[in-house]
């Protein structure tokens, strides 16, 4: 159950428009369910509609014209509530929805329980879902209504009111999501054929420039280089840039002119400071010199992604912020530079996810420069071809978004759990459709049977909570094969595989034997330990239970407490 709220200043133009057919004809049975007093004319239970209109008119405004006599009253005295029930909700009674409507208009402050002097209010209804509250702002004592935050106290009032009815819960939020398209951008999207409004195309061009770049100076040439973009940027006197406002080429108003959004009324996140403070927060590798290896970036996405379960479970809040902020922006990336067949899917994870990015908690985005600074160097890679590093990284980021939405969950943010989960629905799409042809490819290069049922008893002593099911994956040939071609490049294999077990839980991966197989293949891309890396590690393991197999020594007695060693008070 929702409400929406809006100031008016015509009390008989938003009483005709209760009254009459609506703008689609949608308008039926209108009536009174509640009023003030219980006894307000209802024009909708009376053979001279147009006169009784009047009457309630001139009721509601009675004390509006008082205050205009006394030489005051408020331009936007109309008070125009609207409560609308959730699609699936059983359809409520006349008696149901005027208790709600009484309930409304108490918590709102326009007129609270047993005061005389509350505003005039009805609550008309006109269709099965959802009621009307017409109120006017002048109270008996003449004063106008404090109704501040009427939204907030409304909401309040709906939460507990769908508890009591048993309806449908609403996922409400924290104030902290991106402004809604209006019905006037809608309809403007719709009627020029366009699939989403200009607000919510603009903040999606947005956001990946802004994933995308290294500087403020990039950021504003990736946006003036996007193609149906126009960008102005406002400077200080000193003319460094304060801040940005957006426009479609097409997007015009009735004078011709563009419609522009600055970036924080695109997105909370959007202006130009808190741009710069991401941007400021990205650890971009340096050049490698020659002969020395640079690791991949794709391949630092993918193990900085999955470090964030980790980061979640820690008691840092601002830093678990910053790292689903950093999250989000490799989303915004890997749709960008994902394959055509799943490039629909992947923009509308990062879509959905973007709630997600956002809480009432500061997020510290230091905390997060190593995935920020290799989501920004993949875009300077060639994309992958085989689909494999693509792959790994979103099973990496399926395994974060769960623990996103769970992390969310534990902080009572309620919309962004909702946006993991709904996340998880289209990221679970396109990695099944990315990684299915590669590890099926992979598999049909598994090892001989000898050598696979060595790796089988590997996988037991590694992960022997999960290793029925690994074994009894399809994935598992993929696995075999990984384990053998680390061990061909020359690493242990059971060291490897102990090392991609430890590295982050299974516990919520839907397929261990996947996650494991792609862990592989990543960590053997690294270059195996020289024949001295191993001769030290062996010695270090070797001396660590040296130590711990060393017989304690035995309890020594306590020793006797006498009057004499026993420290007492002093006499003064």
């Amino acid at each position: 159950m929702i409400a929406k709220i809006s100031s008016g200043k015509s009390t008989a133009g938003l009483i005709r428009y209760l009254y009459g057919p609506g703008r689609a004809n949608e308008h039926t049975d209108p009536h009174l369910v509640a009023s003030w007093d219980g006894f307000a004319p209802d024009p909708g239970r009376t053979d001279d509609t147009a006169a009784t209109k009047k009457l309630l008119v001139a009721d509601l405004d009675l004390r509006v014209q008082q205050a205009r006599r006394l030489g005051w009253a408020p331009t936007q005295h109309v008070w125009h509530c609207s409560v609308r029930a959730a699609p699936g909700d059983r359809i409520l009674d006349d008696a149901e929805w005027a208790d709600i409507a009484r309930r409304v208009v108490t918590a709102t402050g326009i007129a609270p329980t047993d005061d005389p002097d509350g505003c005039r209010w009805v609550a008309v209804r006109h269709a099965d879902d959802h009621i009307h509250i017409a109120a006017t702002k002048i109270r008996g004592d003449l004063r106008t209504a404090r109704h501040w935050n009427d939204y907030l106290t409304a909401d309040r009032e709906l939460a507990a009111i769908e508890k009591e009815y048993g309806l449908f819960q609403v996922v409400r939020g924290d104030r902290t999501a991106a402004k809604r398209p209006t019905r006037a951008e809608r309809e403007k999207a719709r009627r020029t054929g366009r699939d989403k409004p200009a607000r919510v195309r603009l903040r999606t061009l947005v956001r990946t420039a802004a994933a995308a770049a290294t500087n403020t100076e990039e950021f504003l040439a990736l946006l003036t280089r996007t193609s149906g973009v126009l960008v102005e940027v406002l400077h200080f006197p000193s003319g460094e840039p304060r801040g940005y406002k957006v426009a479609l080429e097409h997007d015009t108003n009735a004078e011709g002119e563009p419609v522009w959004f600055s970036g924080s009324t695109l997105s909370p996140d959007l202006s130009l400071p808190k741009i710069q403070s991401r941007l400021a927060a990205a650890d971009i590798p340096a050049d490698i010199p020659n002969g020395h290896l640079r690791p991949h970036p794709w391949h630092q996405a993918t193990a900085a992604t999955e470090r964030i379960p980790h980061h979640l479970g820690r008691p840092d809040a601002e830093a678990a912020q910053a790292h689903l902020a950093a999250l989000g922006e490799a989303l915004d990336v890997v749709a960008l530079t994902a394959p055509p067949d799943i490039r629909t899917e992947l923009r509308a994870a990062a879509s959905a996810f973007e709630r997600a990015t956002r809480s009432r908690l500061h997020a510290e985005h230091d905390h997060a420069r190593a995935l920020r600074g290799a989501v920004k160097s993949m875009l300077r890679e060639p994309s992958p071809k085989d689909g494999a590093l693509l792959a790994m990284f979103l099973d990496a980021a399926l395994l974060a978004v769960i623990a996103a939405a769970r992390w969310h969950d534990q902080q009572q943010h309620n919309q962004q759990t909702a946006a993991a989960h709904q996340t998880l629905l289209h990221l679970q799409a396109a990695y099944e459709r990315t990684s299915s042809g590669h590890l099926l490819a992979a598999g049909q290069h598994r090892p001989p049977q000898k050598v696979a049922v060595r790796y089988a008893q590997l996988i037991r002593q590694t992960a022997p909570a999960h290793a029925d099911q690994i074994l009894a994956d399809p994935a598992t040939d993929a696995l075999t094969t990984a384990l053998a071609a680390a061990e061909t490049a020359g690493h242990d294999p059971g060291r490897l595989l102990q090392q991609a077990a430890d590295e982050r839980t299974l516990n919520d991966a839907r397929s261990p034997a996947r996650t494991l197989a792609w862990r592989m293949q990543r960590l053997s891309q690294r270059p195996a330990p020289s024949r001295r890396a191993l001769a030290a590690q062996a010695h270090s393991i070797l001396l660590r239970p040296t130590a711990s197999l060393r017989p304690a020594a035995p309890p020594q007695p306590a020793a006797p407490t006498t009057p004499a060693t026993t420290p007492g008070p002093r006499r003064r």
